[in-house]
């Protein structure tokens, strides 16, 4: 059994324009959610063997975030320059060369790869993993190399907006 959780990124600054996408930092909510998410993590027993991250700073900052909440070592996240603005395709084959040793996989990107990740590798319609979502997906298979379209199987979906108690 492997655990797939998808994370996108929390909610980014547009405040300087003039910024590259890349170099965009969290913004206030940003800021407040990936910590709540954290702890939603937290509560949902999600412990990653590893954390696998896009390095773009919005990416980067909630990844640090989700760590300090979950208890993962920030120094340990990986960061991956073929995350930032990778489609489904390359995300599948960044999960397919993922060590088999490891069980649980924390995986932070961006949209719309992560959504039709998402939605490719269950079959539900998902339309959108907004900011600080996660999605966590379990697959039945011995080896990342197995994981497939339709293979797997939503255990929660999960985001700020879906808490009413979440902070203001």
């Amino acid at each position: 059994m492997k655990r797939l959780c998808l994370l996108r990124h929390a909610k980014s600054s547009w405040k300087d324009p003039e910024l590259a996408d890349y170099d965009r930092p969290l913004n206030r909510r940003g800021k407040r959610d990936a910590p709540f998410m954290g702890q939603r993590l937290k509560k949902e027993g999600v412990r990653p063997d590893i954390i696998l991250s896009s390095p773009a700073k919005r990416a980067r900052r909630t990844a640090k975030l989700i760590a300090q909440e979950i208890d993962y070592p920030p120094k340990q996240i990986q960061w991956l320059e073929s995350l930032y603005a990778a489609g489904s395709e390359s995300m599948l084959r960044i999960i397919s060369e993922i060590d088999d040793g490891l069980s649980q996989v924390l995986l932070v990107g961006h949209n719309p790869g992560l959504t039709d990740l998402a939605e490719r590798l269950t079959g539900t319609l998902v339309d959108n993993i907004p900011t600080a979502g996660i999605m966590a997906v379990d697959f039945d298979i011995d080896s990342w190399a197995e994981v497939a379209e339709g293979a797997g199987t939503v255990v929660f979906f999960d985001y700020p907006k879906k808490h009413s108690k979440a902070p203001k």
